[in-house]
């Protein structure tokens, strides 16, 4: 931070001495104490331009030297997803960089001096074309190629992925899980209320009775991992940062996204040396006053250590006979909730 400040302050000291020394040089003009139209002022002008050149971009490349990048991507798509990503950031700095030294060195280079007469030089149909054409071709590959990795993402999960829902609301995330049967049960948003949060439709699907809501998302390492997502009240969006997944859950429009963990949460601690490190899910829709408290801790097992917590997590439905017992569901047997 102290170093940011200290070229920020450069950099409006070059703009502030410059504004000054114009200001003379007009005062000087008016007062006819300089018999030239312009002076010195468009040399030592155009001079600051190439400084605030140098320092500006010195500055920006040092801060970016500097700067925390997460490490490599923990899934399969976030490796397309990063090479996409620094291709797009190498060409776009490419560019920037060489725009930028045109602007600031033409405003000394081609200053008005009282010698020289300025070139009629209106247009160059081929100059245009070049500067039309290449950054076209250039976007319509880059496009393309991010285009056909979302088609990946998006398709249909395999029929092997490890499903589960996550339920975004003010100001916490809700997981659900499919219990023995496999299948995640149909939910209602009239059922919603203090005790069922999730809207889970007992009445119209036995396949609620079997799930289960963890307070933290386990996800087996190596395999595919469908999440289906939705919001209870406002838009809401779920991101795992190091899976570099990303997608907004919107009310009455669920959302689906699925991808392939690469890194156990052991192996990312090793690999980073941080026995407190804890991969994560967080929302990045300022969803209201208290969006910060939306954080839920994500671990991700060996596939044997995930399926032995699948098998330890209990039943919502068990866990809540007394609420089961009010909906007074028929060919429901209460008693089965206790094997």
């Amino acid at each position: 931070m102290t170093g940011l400040l200290i070229i920020t302050g450069t950099i409006l000291l070059i703009a502030l001495f410059a504004l000054v020394y114009r200001i003379l040089a007009l005062v000087n003009i008016a007062k006819g104490a300089s018999e030239k139209r312009v002076g010195y002022s468009n040399t030592v002008n155009g001079f600051l331009f190439i400084v605030f050149f140098i320092v500006g971009f010195g500055a920006f490349f040092w801060y970016s030297a500097k700067a925390q990048y997460l490490p490599p991507p923990s899934s399969e798509h976030g490796v397309v997803t990063d090479n996409l990503f620094w291709t797009t950031t190498a060409i776009i700095t490419v560019a920037f960089v060489a725009t930028h030294v045109l602007l600031f060195l033409a405003p000394y280079f081609f200053r008005f001096r009282e010698d020289r007469k300025a070139h009629w030089y209106p247009d160059n149909t081929k100059l245009e074309l070049i500067w039309t054409v290449i950054p076209g071709i250039v976007m319509a590959i880059l496009v393309i190629t991010g285009l056909l990795e979302w088609n990946k993402i998006m398709a249909p999960a395999p029929d092997n992925a490890t499903e589960l829902e996550i339920v975004g609301k003010q100001f916490n995330w809700m997981v659900r899980y499919p219990g023995k049967d496999g299948k995640i049960g149909k939910y209602d948003f009239t059922k919603i209320d203090g005790t069922n949060q999730l809207g889970m439709d007992f009445a119209n699907d036995k396949a609620n009775f079997d799930d289960f809501t963890p307070r933290e998302i386990h996800l087996p390492k190596g395999k595919p991992v469908k999440l289906n997502i939705r919001a209870r009240d406002v838009l809401h969006s779920v991101y795992m940062p190091h899976f570099r997944v990303k997608m907004d859950a919107v009310p009455g429009m669920p959302t689906t996204f699925w991808f392939t963990p690469t890194k156990s949460t052991a192996d990312m601690r090793k690999e980073l040396n941080n026995e407190k490190f804890n991969y994560e899910m967080a929302c990045t829709e300022i969803c209201g006053n208290s969006h910060f408290a939306m954080r839920m801790v994500i671990v991700v097992d060996e596939p044997e250590d995930f399926n032995k917590w699948v098998t330890e997590q209990e039943p919502w439905s068990k866990q809540n006979k007394d609420y089961i017992s009010s909906l007074k569901l028929k060919d429901v047997n209460l008693a089965d909730l206790e094997k």
